[in-house]
Protein backbone atom coordinates (compact mmCIF):
# COMPACT_ATOMS: atom_id res chain seq x y z
CA UNK A 1 0.00 0.00 0.00
CA UNK A 2 0.96 3.91 -0.84
CA UNK A 3 2.69 5.00 2.40
CA UNK A 4 1.37 8.59 1.77
CA UNK A 5 -1.94 7.20 0.42
CA UNK A 6 -3.04 5.57 3.45
CA UNK A 7 -1.28 8.89 5.55
CA UNK A 8 -5.22 10.32 6.96
CA UNK A 9 -5.89 14.09 6.09
CA UNK A 10 -6.34 16.71 9.38
CA UNK A 11 -8.82 19.25 8.89
CA UNK A 12 -7.89 21.92 10.88
CA UNK A 13 -11.28 24.26 12.23
CA UNK A 14 -12.11 26.77 9.72
CA UNK A 15 -11.99 24.33 6.80
CA UNK A 16 -15.35 22.67 5.28
CA UNK A 17 -14.77 19.45 2.90
CA UNK A 18 -17.95 19.22 0.16
CA UNK A 19 -17.91 16.25 -2.06
CA UNK A 20 -20.25 15.56 -4.96
CA UNK A 21 -19.51 12.34 -6.84
CA UNK A 22 -16.20 12.65 -8.12
CA UNK A 23 -15.98 16.60 -7.67
CA UNK A 24 -14.45 17.53 -3.84
CA UNK A 25 -14.13 21.34 -3.23
CA UNK A 26 -12.44 22.41 0.07
CA UNK A 27 -13.48 25.76 1.00
CA UNK A 28 -11.39 28.06 4.29
CA UNK A 29 -10.44 31.28 5.30
CA UNK A 30 -8.28 31.96 2.09
CA UNK A 31 -10.07 30.74 -0.13
CA UNK A 32 -12.09 27.48 -2.17
CA UNK A 33 -10.23 24.81 -4.54
CA UNK A 34 -11.78 22.14 -6.18
CA UNK A 35 -10.56 18.30 -7.80
CA UNK A 36 -12.08 16.14 -9.82
CA UNK A 37 -11.39 12.51 -8.49
CA UNK A 38 -10.68 9.59 -10.63
CA UNK A 39 -12.85 6.73 -10.68
CA UNK A 40 -9.94 4.26 -8.92
CA UNK A 41 -9.72 6.42 -5.94
CA UNK A 42 -12.69 7.58 -3.49
CA UNK A 43 -12.75 9.66 -0.22
CA UNK A 44 -13.92 8.81 3.54
CA UNK A 45 -14.64 11.17 5.99
CA UNK A 46 -15.26 11.04 9.24
CA UNK A 47 -15.30 14.14 11.91
CA UNK A 48 -12.04 16.04 10.71
CA UNK A 49 -10.02 13.55 9.13
CA UNK A 50 -10.32 12.23 5.28
CA UNK A 51 -8.90 9.10 4.24
CA UNK A 52 -7.87 8.43 0.54
CA UNK A 53 -9.14 4.88 -0.92
CA UNK A 54 -8.45 2.99 -3.90
CA UNK A 55 -10.59 0.42 -5.93
CA UNK A 56 -8.29 -1.77 -6.73
CA UNK A 57 -4.49 -2.73 -6.85
CA UNK A 58 -3.26 -1.96 -10.23
CA UNK A 59 -0.18 -0.20 -10.73
CA UNK A 60 -1.54 2.90 -12.21
CA UNK A 61 -4.14 3.25 -8.77
CA UNK A 62 -1.40 3.01 -6.65
CA UNK A 63 0.36 5.66 -8.21
CA UNK A 64 -2.65 7.77 -8.37
CA UNK A 65 -3.74 7.12 -4.78
CA UNK A 66 -0.30 8.66 -3.60
CA UNK A 67 -0.34 11.27 -5.92
CA UNK A 68 -4.17 12.33 -4.90
CA UNK A 69 -3.94 12.15 -1.38
CA UNK A 70 -0.93 14.85 -1.88
CA UNK A 71 -3.34 17.01 -3.86
CA UNK A 72 -5.73 17.13 -1.16
CA UNK A 73 -3.29 17.37 1.43
CA UNK A 74 -2.05 20.32 -0.54
CA UNK A 75 -5.70 21.80 -1.09
CA UNK A 76 -6.41 21.81 3.06
CA UNK A 77 -3.36 23.37 3.84
CA UNK A 78 -3.49 26.20 1.17
CA UNK A 79 -7.27 27.41 2.14
CA UNK A 80 -6.43 27.64 5.85
CA UNK A 81 -2.19 28.62 5.47
CA UNK A 82 -1.97 29.41 1.98
CA UNK A 83 1.94 28.80 0.22
CA UNK A 84 4.64 31.31 0.23
CA UNK A 85 7.78 30.84 -2.42
CA UNK A 86 10.44 33.11 -1.78
CA UNK A 87 12.98 34.52 -5.00
CA UNK A 88 16.10 36.02 -4.63
CA UNK A 89 17.64 38.66 -7.02
CA UNK A 90 21.02 39.19 -7.15
CA UNK A 91 22.77 41.88 -9.28
CA UNK A 92 24.53 45.18 -8.99
CA UNK A 93 21.96 47.63 -10.51
CA UNK A 94 19.05 45.18 -10.79
CA UNK A 95 15.96 45.96 -9.38
CA UNK A 96 12.05 44.75 -9.20
CA UNK A 97 8.65 46.62 -7.54
CA UNK A 98 5.17 45.86 -7.68
CA UNK A 99 3.19 48.14 -8.77
CA UNK A 100 -1.08 48.00 -8.57
CA UNK A 101 -0.95 44.70 -10.78
CA UNK A 102 2.88 44.54 -12.08
CA UNK A 103 5.46 43.03 -11.15
CA UNK A 104 8.26 45.78 -13.04
CA UNK A 105 11.84 44.12 -13.18
CA UNK A 106 14.81 46.16 -14.37
CA UNK A 107 17.30 43.03 -15.21
CA UNK A 108 20.17 44.67 -17.19
CA UNK A 109 18.02 44.56 -20.39
CA UNK A 110 17.08 47.59 -22.70
CA UNK A 111 14.16 47.59 -21.30
CA UNK A 112 12.04 46.65 -18.07
CA UNK A 113 10.40 43.65 -18.09
CA UNK A 114 6.11 44.34 -16.84
CA UNK A 115 4.77 41.31 -15.65
CA UNK A 116 0.80 41.35 -14.67
CA UNK A 117 0.70 39.29 -11.12
CA UNK A 118 -2.46 36.38 -12.32
CA UNK A 119 -5.10 36.27 -9.95
CA UNK A 120 -5.06 34.60 -6.88
CA UNK A 121 -1.06 35.59 -6.50
CA UNK A 122 -0.03 38.31 -4.67
CA UNK A 123 3.83 39.58 -4.36
CA UNK A 124 5.94 41.47 -2.17
CA UNK A 125 9.18 42.82 -3.16
CA UNK A 126 12.06 44.35 -0.84
CA UNK A 127 13.95 47.14 -1.08
CA UNK A 128 17.70 46.30 -2.76
CA UNK A 129 20.13 45.56 0.31
CA UNK A 130 23.95 45.00 -0.84
CA UNK A 131 22.74 44.30 -4.31
CA UNK A 132 20.31 41.36 -2.80
CA UNK A 133 16.26 41.86 -3.66
CA UNK A 134 13.76 39.20 -2.45
CA UNK A 135 10.37 38.32 -3.91
CA UNK A 136 7.79 36.87 -2.03
CA UNK A 137 5.11 35.21 -3.93
CA UNK A 138 1.78 34.22 -1.64
CA UNK A 139 -1.12 31.74 -3.00
CA UNK A 140 -3.26 29.07 -2.09
CA UNK A 141 -2.18 26.63 -4.78
CA UNK A 142 0.75 25.13 -4.51
CA UNK A 143 1.15 23.96 -8.09
CA UNK A 144 0.27 27.74 -9.40
CA UNK A 145 2.70 29.73 -6.78
CA UNK A 146 5.25 26.98 -7.84
CA UNK A 147 4.84 28.04 -11.77
CA UNK A 148 4.32 31.68 -11.18
CA UNK A 149 7.83 31.57 -9.35
CA UNK A 150 9.26 29.53 -12.10
CA UNK A 151 8.19 32.06 -14.94
CA UNK A 152 9.48 35.17 -12.66
CA UNK A 153 12.80 33.21 -12.30
CA UNK A 154 12.97 32.32 -16.00
CA UNK A 155 13.58 36.24 -16.86
CA UNK A 156 17.29 35.89 -15.45
CA UNK A 157 18.48 32.63 -14.70
CA UNK A 158 20.88 32.44 -12.30
CA UNK A 159 24.45 32.13 -13.90
CA UNK A 160 27.17 30.06 -12.30
CA UNK A 161 29.95 32.61 -11.86
CA UNK A 162 28.92 35.75 -9.92
CA UNK A 163 25.47 34.23 -8.73
CA UNK A 164 23.94 36.73 -10.67
CA UNK A 165 19.76 36.38 -11.53
CA UNK A 166 16.94 34.71 -9.66
CA UNK A 167 17.10 31.79 -7.22
CA UNK A 168 14.90 30.47 -4.74
CA UNK A 169 15.80 30.94 -1.00
CA UNK A 170 16.22 27.22 -0.43
CA UNK A 171 18.65 26.69 -3.70
CA UNK A 172 21.97 26.71 -3.74
CA UNK A 173 24.04 27.60 -7.36
CA UNK A 174 27.15 25.66 -7.22
CA UNK A 175 29.80 28.11 -8.39
CA UNK A 176 32.72 27.61 -11.39
CA UNK A 177 36.05 29.38 -11.19
CA UNK A 178 36.69 31.64 -13.59
CA UNK A 179 39.72 31.73 -16.27
CA UNK A 180 42.69 31.59 -14.56
CA UNK A 181 45.49 34.49 -15.67
CA UNK A 182 48.65 32.75 -17.55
Amino acid sequence: MSRIGKKAIQIPKGVSLMIDGNNVAVKGGKGELSLTLPEVISIETSDDIIEVKRTDDVKTSRALHGLFRALLNNMVKGVSEGFTRVLILHGVGWRMEVKGNYLILNLGYSHPIYFQIPVGITMEATQPVSNTSELKIHGIDKEFVGFVASKVRSFRKPEPYKGKGFRYSDETIIRKAGKTAK
